[in-house]
């Protein structure tokens, strides 16, 4: 069987929050397998350094600056990167926030109500602005990252985890919409990995929360995830290799490789986590 990498070249693929974190590293993986990557984020500097990072490796990306909260935004960033190499085959709405830290009686509101609209509307708009092609072709794949608290609670982290906990829904809720058009739509929860979330956490001390802070601690010391376990999780939902399974939320640490060949239960990999047939 060839490498799954090999499945990438000449493929097209939007990825929203490249400009840092674990978009970024995805951006990189995918322009490592020949993929042309379409890299959205707000900030001009990061989009600029991330695509001088894959072109300086030998790949090849495109600037698309714009904000997920604005869809008329997203939606142009999604028909330039058409008008510049053709049809979408992969998006990954990658942009998110983390929002306060502490408890909700003393977070601020607006900010709260800002982190559900980047993690969860921002998707939403990504989505809108992408699907319709998708389904006229009868091939797509999305791919959402969900994270801490998505799928149990995390207290002081009130905005961030239902902002995630929606979005695992509203993916489910879109895959089975879908599903009898060939477009598939997943969740993967990435895992820690050291980020500017690690070190809003660690600013944010007893605030967060004893055990956050300790994970925050190792995450910054050994840096987390590693960039490759997550490029592969997200190759593997990208792929052929995958074209049975929608509607899902694959952690990092879940034994994903075994869905090349299982027949999925309904329930398994879904917001109510049952893990076992």
């Amino acid at each position: 069987m060839a490498s799954i990498e090999a499945e990438f070249a000449d493929k097209n693929v939007l990825i929203t929050g490249a400009g840092r974190g674990v978009g970024k590293r995805l951006a990189i993986g995918f322009a490592a397998a020949g993929a042309r990557v379409g890299l959205v984020a707000r900030s001009k500097p990061e989009l600029d350094l991330t695509k001088l990072e894959i072109e300086h490796a030998g790949g090849t990306a495109l600037h698309l600056r714009a904000d997920v909260c604005d869809p008329d935004a997203i939606r142009t960033a999604a028909e330039r990167m058409r008008a510049h190499w053709g049809e979408l085959d992969i998006v990954i709405c990658a942009a998110a926030q983390q929002g306060p830290v502490g408890p909700f009686a003393g977070n601020p509101l607006p900010a709260w109500t800002e982190t559900i609209h980047t993690n969860l509307i921002g998707v939403a708009n990504t989505c809108a602005a992408v699907l319709g092609p998708m389904l006229q072709r009868r091939k797509g794949k999305i791919i959402a990252l969900s994270g801490g608290g998505g799928a149990k609670v995390r207290p002081n982290f009130s905005a961030y985890a239902a902002s995630k906990a929606g979005l695992i829904r509203f993916i489910e809720c879109l895959a089975e919409e879908v599903h009898s058009r060939n477009v598939q739509v997943n969740c993967m929860s990435p895992g820690g990995t050291y980020t500017h979330m690690t070190d809003e956490i660690l600013r944010a001390g007893a605030s967060a929360g004893e055990k956050e802070l300790e994970e925050a601690a190792r995450i910054r010391l050994t840096g987390g995830v590693a960039a490759k376990r997550q490029i592969d999780l997200a190759m593997f939902l990208a792929s052929e290799r995958s074209n049975h399974v929608s509607g899902k939320m694959l952690h990092i640490d879940d034994d994903w490789r075994k869905l090349e060949t299982l027949t999925l239960h309904p329930e398994m990999y879904t917001l109510r986590r049952m893990l076992k047939a």
